[in-house]
């Protein structure tokens, strides 16, 4: 699998990296031995960059992360985490997508300076691995004024001294990504984790936030990439999604299936692909339950799309 610069950092990481909020149990619950083929397999196939928060099954996903990647050389892959939550006994903010958390304890939204040093050492000690490459600000718009400073500040002093080479935001929103640059300056994120916001379905990061980073040399990890699931779900003309999907996006899927018949483009293999085109996104992260789950995206990844495809499609979003 082709490795890449990640902007500014020094990083270099796979083209696809896996997310594993999955194997946190999001939405089903995942067998540990499961889990953690999942993240072997990922590995024989070239995968160098994972992607997990204390958020995910409430510390779940980090400790899986560890016994899958701790016995591996620690200089060949890029392990990136999040802070904004702490996970802690009575953590008050639950969320029902967690398929197995652990009883008693839950997260708690902090981003001051001494909860975001906390939850850095928490995610540490959980995975049992000595370092986080890129860690990520988490959802900064559920309290922007914190998150932009005291969050920013504590992450700025660990680049500082070496202990993480990167510093990111996990979003869901592209302009909050845009707000936050131009609050923090040339010195604020090297990285963004967009996710859903430049798809095939989705191109709003495209307004704003993706020049802006271009601009800024800040990389863009592209995350969501089958849009919460609905690509995968009718993909095939299958309305297993269709009870969960607006008109205007079904419409707009049957439009991308029938342009990738045309071509014999697989439409899950241009949502993987569509956001490497754009020179700020040097990586695609996608969640995986499954070892068959990322040997079919890392197919997908690897599939020779032709650019005629391309240049239609670019004339029919």
């Amino acid at each position: 699998m082709r490795t890449v610069e990640l902007g500014r950092t020094g990083l270099r990481v796979s083209e696809l990296g896996l997310g594993l909020a999955s194997i946190g149990g999001m939405f089903a619950a995942v067998p540990q031995q499961q889990a953690v083929a999942t993240i072997d397999r990922a590995w024989e196939l070239g995968v160098r960059l994972f992607d997990t928060a204390p958020v995910y099954g409430y510390g779940l996903s980090e400790q899986r992360a560890g016994l899958a990647l701790r016995g591996r050389p620690r200089g060949e892959f890029v392990l990136c985490s999040k802070v904004g939550r702490l996970i802690e006994p009575g953590g008050p903010d639950l969320q029902p997508i967690w398929a197995e958390p652990p009883p008693g304890i839950g997260p708690r939204l902090d981003y001051s300076y001494a909860a975001t040093i906390r939850s850095f050492e928490a995610s540490l000690e959980r995975m049992g691995i000595d370092r986080i490459d890129v860690l990520h600000i988490h959802d900064p718009d559920l309290d922007f004024p914190t998150a932009s400073t005291e969050a920013f500040r504590a992450l700025a002093e660990l680049r500082g001294r070496g202990t993480i080479r990167a510093i990111s935001l996990g979003v869901n929103h592209a302009e909050v990504a845009a707000r936050f640059l131009r609050a923090t300056g040339v010195d604020g994120p090297d990285c963004i984790l967009l996710a859903g916001r430049y798809t095939l379905l989705d191109q709003t990061g495209a307004d704003e936030l993706l020049p802006l980073c271009e601009q800024l040399g800040v990389a863009v990890l592209a995350a969501g990439v089958f849009q919460g699931g609905v690509l995968t779900e009718t993909a095939d003309g299958v309305p297993r999604g269709y009870a969960r999907a607006p008109r205007e996006i079904l419409e707009r899927i049957d439009r991308l299936r029938a342009l990738c018949r045309e071509y014999g483009v697989p439409l899950l293999a241009a949502a993987v692909q569509f956001p490497l085109r754009h020179p700020a996104v040097p990586a695609v992260v996608v969640g995986a339950r499954t070892p068959r789950e990322i040997a079919e995206v890392a197919a997908w990844h690897e599939l020779e799309i032709p650019p005629e495809f391309w240049a239609a499609l670019r004339s029919r979003l």
